[in-house]
């Protein structure tokens, strides 16, 4: 005799999009340890089902793959699968999206914008409906400098690529549907590796400037001063990501709240990468900024880009990018939750013991 659909069988029923990503996993085990009778609908595309049953399988019969595809208006689900799981889901977890620097336009829009908008209109069908968490990001607010709100988004802002823009516009439909649409938005920051284990998935992102001194150490060499003292670094550990949006479940003083998961107190991008030198190699960086004269076509030809760990040129940016996200309120409603965001200082050993540990792994290789 075969199981029930978890759609019966669950007392609360979640339906999770970006599952099996790093976020999505590990809220998904935090999400089912923290309450015994959830059960999570995670809508995953047809290529990536089969790996995301064999990650479901710790999860022993409490997350059930679906595929599905948010880029049709009915999440590619037959009608009445979309009606029944309409009738049954009371949360929806919306973290699906393109990260990448150099995504194409039309691409981008099409998951981030669209995709969010029928993740809405699914929201929109459901009965029982009791939040929706939906994971933007702190880019949002493209080019702006100075200090940047949580309450605030569109302020006539420009974009340094597609990804910010779309995240910009998935944000903005998000915004306009909360006077019908009970929604709590995440806005992390840089995500990197677990602060207590250093576990990640990729070396992508600060990974990037890691990739950078382990090969200039290769030969002897210490990297150069990549930063400056008027950028931030705002790095987030992916276990805090998890923990606020647990959190952020959990309280019902954070439906309409908008959560700003930034370093409150960031390093310089000057500092993050003299810390990293120092943690990695025992020396400080030292010499000039490199010139985007000299980076730009150095990280152009593909045989250099993937010895330097796949850098883009495009996150370079990034590290000259004078903003500091505001986290006033943010941390007033985590505070309430027993949860803090750590220090870079913090963690910085475990993240780059886990490099060090990895980096010659295939998994980990740079594309």
């Amino acid at each position: 005799m075969g199981h029930a659909p978890l759609s019966m069988i669950a007392r609360m029923l979640a339906l999770l999009t970006g599952f099996p990503g790093f976020i999505g996993t590990r809220l998904s085990r935090k999400l089912l340890a923290d309450d015994p009778e959830l059960k999570i609908l995670a809508l995953v595309e047809p290529r990536m089902a089969e790996r995301a049953r064999e990650v479901a399988e710790e999860f022993e019969g409490r997350l059930e793959v679906i595929e599905g595809d948010i880029t049709d208006p009915k999440l590619g689900l037959s009608d009445a699968d979309y009606v029944k799981y309409a009738s049954d889901v009371q949360r929806v977890y919306h973290l699906a999206a393109i990260y990448d620097l150099a995504v194409p336009e039309a691409v981008a829009i099409k998951v981030n914008v669209d995709g969010t908008q029928h993740v809405l209109d699914f929201c929109r069908a459901c009965t029982k409906l009791e939040r929706h968490h939906y994971v933007s990001t702190c880019y949002v607010a493209g080019d702006r400098k100075g200090l940047v709100k949580e309450t605030e988004l569109d302020e006539g802002q420009k974009f340094k690529n597609h990804y910010e823009s779309t995240k910009f516009a998935a944000e903005v439909l998000v915004k306009a549907s909360m006077d019908e649409i009970p929604t709590t938005i995440y806005r992390p920051g840089i995500v990197v590796g677990d602060s207590k284990t250093g576990d990640t998935q990729k070396f992508d992102g600060p990974y990037f400037i890691l990739w950078f001194i382990h090969r200039m150490n290769q030969f002897g060499l210490t990297v150069g001063n990549l930063g400056t003292d008027e950028a931030n670094f705002n790095a987030v550990p992916v276990d805090f990501i998890v923990d606020a949006m647990l959190a952020g479940t959990n309280d019902p003083k954070m439906a309409g709240v908008t959560l700003q998961l930034a370093d409150p107190d960031p390093l310089t991008t000057r500092q993050f990468v003299r810390l990293l030198s120092k943690t990695y190699t025992n020396h400080y960086p030292w010499g000039p900024y490199v010139p985007d004269v000299i980076m730009k076509p150095f990280l152009a030809f593909g045989p250099t880009r993937r010895f330097y760990g796949g850098t883009p040129f495009e996150s370079l940016v990034f590290l000259k990018h004078p903003v500091k996200y505001d986290t006033t309120e943010t941390t007033k409603h985590l505070a309430r939750n027993g949860l803090r965001c750590p220090s870079f200082h913090e963690y910085v050993p475990v993240m780059v013991d886990f490099f060090r540990t990895h980096k010659d792994e295939p998994a980990f290789k740079p594309k």
